[in-house]
């Protein structure tokens, strides 16, 4: 017998006997019976004084199972009806006591035995009771209602027609066939055109570049130089354009344009200088373009005195002093040539030369020049030469007056006194001197061009007809627009272009 007073059971294997055997060694037995089913029996004795006994207990119901936190909030998870009770589990089939494994501890006794408690509690993210709270990760957010269709009223009769779905989206403007200006202003996008039965024999387009090398990047002219400002009562827009026959050969710009304002306020000062070198000469861009900022340093050195004859109207003391300056530009030209080992004739250019205060109470525009190229008045819609030709024979000098007090000066080889701007002598003149001072009226367009740009104004009358409705009321156009109207081509003409118009408001 074992010390729990039974028989062993047959079944009983050799690891059990020799766990229980009495001969082993030990400690000593106790005299308290300390078996697996009196430690039951004990603790099932102390329990049953606060709990009744068994058979008076009502079925006690399954402890509450709470949700998986993982998945509690499983929009998707199937969730029984509230009023379902969950399924209660079958008891098992009570054994013997003899056969029984040791029973897991009820609920409530695990609630008066101390020890460690096996409630779940959320998790400190977690609402305790409720629905769940908000999620901490990105939710895309619900598409917005569409509006309401808006009912279709049927014609008087026939069927009701829905809109074709084509005709609700609206497709991105064709850019190349837009009628929206390059300008910002109205009308359609300005394009270079030509007049004429046909058109001229080169591209509108440049096609080749001038030759560089690294010694002469310095010397290089872009193929359009554009520009334009307003002050007082006009506008101006100026633009220089290499001719189709140099875009065709490669061959950079002749001509030069300058445009500069000196000093500030009603005193201010605008110069527009065009220069245009001559055919076939080597340097003829370099000499154009030195004669510009020549004249333009020259004028800069005296542009308060200037500012102050032009709102005077002093005009004979604009036309000596103007005629100094020009001269000196030209005996810089000459001694350019001298370093260059050229002849004067090949590294020389024509000039023409605008000043305009920006004194809106002065209207008078002052011009002066040397060489071939146009001065143009636009006034009610007719266009007016204010170079009118001077007979070759004249031996000293012709002075004509013109309409509202305009004068056309010219000087063929006449000493002029002192200049009133400069304290240096000038050097002997070897050009023809051309100064004219008008004053301008509300409506009037001044041109002031180059010989590329005078010859078709006047050889083809197509041309300043053409200029006089684009350049009318209502106003100057953009300067993308002005762009395209001076390179307004004609078969024969294919030289630079270079001129500079001032709109009187």
């Amino acid at each position: 017998m074992s010390q729990q007073g039974e028989k062993p059971a047959a079944h009983e294997d050799d690891w059990w006997r020799k766990l229980y055997d009495e001969t082993a060694p030990d400690t000593g037995p106790s005299s308290a019976p300390d078996s697996l089913d009196d430690r039951f029996d004990s603790v099932s004795d102390t329990v049953s004084e606060a709990v009744e006994p068994e058979s008076e207990r009502e079925p006690e119901p399954l402890p509450e199972v709470r949700p998986d936190p993982r998945t509690a909030w499983d929009p998707y998870r199937e969730q029984a009806p509230p009023s379902e009770e969950p399924a209660r589990k079958p008891e098992p089939e009570r054994k013997p006591e003899s056969e029984r494994e040791p029973e897991p501890v009820p609920v409530a006794t695990q609630a008066a035995v101390p020890g460690p408690r096996n409630t779940v509690f959320p998790a400190p993210w977690e609402s305790p009771a409720g629905p769940p709270g908000p999620r901490t990760f990105a939710v895309p957010k619900p598409p917005e209602p569409e509006p309401p269709p808006a009912p279709l009223t049927p014609p008087a009769a026939g069927p009701v027609t829905a809109p074709d779905p084509v005709a609700l989206h609206e497709f991105p403007p064709d850019w190349a066939a837009s009628d929206a200006p390059a300008d910002g202003g109205g009308g359609a996008r300005p394009l270079v055109g030509h007049l004429g039965d046909r058109p001229p024999t080169y591209e509108a387009e440049p096609a080749a570049l001038p030759a560089a090398t690294s010694e002469n990047l310095d010397a290089l002219v872009p193929d359009t130089v554009l520009d334009g400002a307003r002050y007082g009562t006009y506008t101006l827009r100026a633009a220089s354009v290499r001719g189709d026959s140099a875009r065709f050969r490669g061959e950079p710009r002749r001509d030069a344009l300058l445009t500069a304002r000196f000093g500030a306020a009603e005193s201010a000062l605008v110069l527009v200088a065009v220069a245009g070198g001559v055919r076939g000469g080597e340097g003829a861009h370099l000499a154009a373009a030195d004669a510009c900022r020549w004249i333009g340093g020259a004028v800069a050195r005296s542009h308060a005195r200037l500012s102050e004859d032009i709102r005077a109207g002093r005009r004979a003391d604009l036309k000596s002093g103007l005629h100094r300056l020009t001269d000196r530009t030209y005996g810089k030209l000459r001694a350019r040539a001298a370093e260059l080992g050229l002849e004067p004739g090949e590294y020389t250019t024509s000039l023409r030369c605008l000043l305009l205060s920006a004194d809106p109470d002065c209207r008078t525009r002052v011009f002066f020049g040397v060489g071939s190229g146009g001065l143009f008045r636009l006034r009610d819609g007719l266009w007016q030469d204010l170079e009118p030709v001077i007979p070759e024979q004249a031996a000293s000098g012709v002075s004509e007056e013109g309409p509202d007090g305009d004068r056309l000066t010219m000087d063929l080889q006449i000493t002029t006194p002192p200049s009133p701007y400069s304290d240096g002598p000038a050097p002997p003149p070897a050009e023809l001197f051309r100064f004219r001072a008008s004053v301008a009226r509300p409506g009037d367009t001044l041109l002031l061009c180059s010989n590329g740009f005078a010859e078709p104004m006047r050889g083809e009358p197509e041309l300043p007809d053409e200029l006089a409705e684009r350049w009318g009321p209502p106003g100057p156009p953009g300067l993308p627009a002005f762009l395209a109207d001076t390179q307004l081509r004609i078969k024969g003409y294919a030289d630079d272009r270079t001129c500079a118009a001032v709109w009187e408001a």
